[in-house]
């Protein structure tokens, strides 16, 4: 099974959710489904900043499984992880392989390999 996740909530989603149970568990070949995309919103994008330890380590993740990692365009902006506007903007200081987006470059980036299931965390 193909699954895509959406980090929408607010507190530890990313940091404790992604970095302490899946993150590991995709790192050891245990997670049981195909990952095929990730979708960050609001404090959630702060995990793909350059340097940050778990931004590396899902970013080396999702470079050998060409894993799609996506940051909602206007809450990277927002927090100086993207550079021009809404709509047409690209990503800065962050880790490798990210790409700064709407729901319709989401669609986009997953209709070649569409998931199964949506995830929302």
């Amino acid at each position: 099974m193909k699954v895509a996740y959406v980090f929408a909530t607010s507190g530890h989603t990313a940091s404790y959710k992604l970095g302490k149970m899946i993150l590991p568990q995709l790192e050891a070949g245990t997670h049981g489904v195909d990952v095929i995309g990730m979708f960050f919103f609001d404090d959630n994008n702060y995990i793909l900043r350059k340097g940050d330890p778990i931004g590396e380590r899902l970013a080396k993740v999702a470079a050998n499984k060409g894993m799609m990692l996506m940051m909602c365009d206007q809450c990277a902006l927002e927090r100086g992880l993207a550079e021009g506007e809404a709509g047409n903007c690209q990503p800065s200081g962050t880790v490798y392989g990210v790409m700064v987006g709407c729901f319709p470059d989401l669609y986009g980036a997953l209709a070649g390999n569409p998931p199964d299931q949506v995830i929302t965390l």
